[in-house]
């Protein structure tokens, strides 16, 4: 269960299918760091499904300052039956950095606001549960060196913390950018020295 202060991401692009009167909905759901890969996905979504009636969607995206950016959009269909009910199960399951996207073939057979609002919110769930949820960690990127010595020793503590190692450069020394969870900082500054934080 998830609490108050605890964020979920998702690993990995997740996608599902729901069939109501003659309507398909078929949701599917991504990991996104920025508003642009939000957008790439929705834009292969609809690539995927060029046939389709609708593309609605919804995203959270955590943005550099920790403020959570969210966007929806109803995609032609009646205001706030399709953005808004996709919108609130990544809120309500408390997921950032996700975008949630879902198409709609029409079958022929209205569904009413309030039949489209669940359509819509009911595929989007079946999306996020299908999905693979992991607490979402905070991470830092720092830039430092470190002597030739000290690397393994490096390399063992990412691995441990689930950090690891973006760039490096061989010099006299190891010129290095790590991506580690800032919970990880000061330890890291303790055992290597002093660092810039990127």
């Amino acid at each position: 269960m998830t609490t108050k202060t605890s964020k979920y991401t998702v690993t990995e692009l997740t996608t599902s299918e729901y069939d109501v009167k003659k309507s398909r909905f078929i949701g599917m759901i991504a990991p996104v760091i920025n508003e642009t890969e939000a957008i790439q996905h929705l834009n292969a979504l609809a690539a995927q499904h060029p046939h389709a009636n609708h593309l609605a969607f919804a995203w959270r995206i955590r943005q550099t300052d920790g403020v959570i950016s969210e966007r929806c959009h109803d995609a032609g269909e009646p205001s706030g039956t399709a953005g808004r009910p996709i919108l609130a199960p990544l809120e309500g399951r408390s997921i950032i950095n996700g975008v949630v996207g879902v198409i709609r073939y029409f079958g022929g057979v209205k569904l009413g606001t309030g039949g489209l609002t669940r359509a819509y919110g009911t595929a989007a769930k079946l999306t996020i549960d299908a999905a693979i949820l992991t607490p979402w960690v905070e991470m830092v990127l720092l830039k430092f060196d470190i002597a030739y010595s000290q690397l393994q020793t490096l390399e063992y503590h990412l691995n441990k913390c689930n950090g690891q190692i973006i760039e490096q450069q061989f010099t006299d020394r190891v010129q290095l950018i790590i991506n580690l969870p800032s919970s990880e900082k000061a330890q890291i500054h303790k055992k290597f020295g002093g660092f810039q934080t990127r």
